[in-house]
């Protein structure tokens, strides 16, 4: 059964795949980067009031399953998770500034998770780890 949560004027279930890469694809989310930028997403969500359900970091690309507030906008969270986290693994990973002159390409992928089972989506994001 699916829940659904709600604000002052809506009741929503709105779940989201996204997909970013960083600049020309580079395979940077390595070693401890991987680990703080599950860190800071999962911050940026918790700070919007929205839910990271499924999260895959690859070395050049990340895969995250989030259910995000409809009258917040799923534009706005992919903008602050990719504004923040730029800003805050640019300063902490200084190699990072060196290698790339904007940590993420501006266009990223996002889809409904409506049409397939949660649980078909979960697998696909969880079975990156093996490509």
């Amino acid at each position: 059964m699916r829940e659904f949560k709600s604000n002052n004027h809506v009741m929503y279930s709105c779940q989201y795949h996204l997909v970013w890469c960083p600049k020309y694809r580079r395979k940077v989310l390595v070693d401890d980067v991987d680990t703080r930028l599950q860190a800071i997403i999962a911050e940026v969500c918790t700070e919007r009031g929205s839910a990271v359900l499924e999260l895959e970091i690859r070395p050049d690309h990340v895969h995250l399953v989030v259910e995000c507030d409809p009258q917040f906008g799923i534009h706005r969270l992919v903008k602050l998770i990719k504004g923040r986290s730029s800003f805050l693994l640019r300063s902490e990973f200084p190699a990072l500034k060196r290698r790339l002159p904007s940590l993420w390409t501006n266009a990223y992928f996002v889809c409904t998770v409506g049409g397939a089972p949660r649980a078909v989506i979960d697998a696909y994001v969880a079975a990156q780890k093996d490509v």
